[in-house]
């Protein structure tokens, strides 16, 4: 059964369309299209919140949900042309959504540029993590095991050191809390080894045509996060894929990968960034402070953190989708 419509979980939300709620996300929503002749569709809707350290934070980073459209739907468009891999995307023209979903203007101008198509898919319930650099709990891991997700590396790297080749490091999909980093093995017994593979294999060969394109623009996608799906009635009960995956959520934004500026990268210390980085860092001076544990809620963010992650938001985007 379909959940109720968004604006009846919460009285302050921003205006919402008028179709069933099927998930809401830490930052989007996902509600129920009407079929259409390609099949089964959903529309998510990119809101101006930010999670961090799996927490959403109480303040909106507002025009944040277009620019993570803008780049993610970019990026759409740039793994289909160069035949990477398949993915849900349809429109993101708001004057696509049924009228009948938008019950007024202020909701219209809300959704626009918010909005995705996408094809309704059976989400293959792992995070495909691709890193080709050394930092953040790959790092931590490293330190602990010498090794990430079972995949052994070179004795003595530093910190955000360049790997000798990018790893596939796949992680638990968490609808609450933390995601888990797993090994390949545990990922095959989740979802079917010939599945596992494929993942990997579409992870990996989006990821360095995508880290290629991004370092002639003077930025290192230091690693991202893939979700991928099976569009519905191409899996059975247990989520074993009968076609090929396609690529769904988003892709290659600043929420999902950490991008560094080429030219004044160094290993051995963390690395400027344009993405949630620097509000890690705010966040991270607290936890020090004791004035936050990591765990929900979290803290009201001050005007000029959210100024500065926007616009770091707002350079990747300038320098990567072109």
């Amino acid at each position: 059964m379909a959940a109720p419509h968004a604006h009846a979980l919460d009285a302050d939300a921003p205006p919402a369309p008028d179709l069933p709620l099927v998930r809401r996300g830490k930052v989007r929503e996902v509600y129920q299209l009407p079929d259409d002749a390609a099949g089964p569709r959903v529309l998510m809707v990119a809101s101006d919140r930010v999670s961090a350290f799996d927490v959403v934070m109480p303040t909106p980073i507002v025009g944040k949900g277009r620019l993570l459209t803008e780049i993610s739907s970019w990026w759409f468009g740039f793994i289909e042309r160069h035949r990477l891999a398949e993915t849900h995307l349809i429109s993101t023209r708001v004057e696509d959504v049924p009228s009948e979903a938008i019950r007024d203007e202020r909701t219209r101008e809300h959704l626009r540029g918010r909005v995705t198509i996408g094809r309704a898919c059976r989400v293959i319930p792992i995070e495909c993590v691709v890193r080709g650099y050394l930092e953040g709990s790959g790092w931590k891991e490293y330190q602990q095991t010498g090794s990430v997700c079972g995949v052994e590396l070179p004795r003595g790297l530093k910190q955000c050191d360049k790997l000798p080749t990018p790893i596939f490091t796949p992680a638990t999909k968490a609808a609450e809390g933390h995601d888990e980093n797993i090994t390949f093995e545990q990922a095959a017994d989740a979802v079917g080894l010939e599945t596992a593979a494929v993942l990997r294999d579409l992870s990996l060969a989006i990821y360095e045509k995508a880290a290629a394109h991004a370092l002639d623009r003077g930025i290192i996608i230091a690693d991202t996060k893939f979700e991928f799906g099976v569009p519905l009635g191409e899996a059975d009960k247990q989520g074993r894929v009968w076609t090929p995956p396609i690529l769904i959520d988003e892709a290659l934004t600043p929420d999902s990968s950490r991008f560094w500026p080429a030219d004044g990268y160094q290993p051995g210390r963390p690395q400027r960034s344009y993405d949630k980085q620097f509000l890690r860092e705010y966040l991270e001076e607290l936890v020090r402070e004791g004035a936050w544990n990591k765990q929900p809620p979290g803290p009201v963010i001050p005007d000029r953190v959210i100024k500065g992650t926007l616009e770091k938001y707002a350079a990747a985007r300038d320098a990567l989708c072109t």
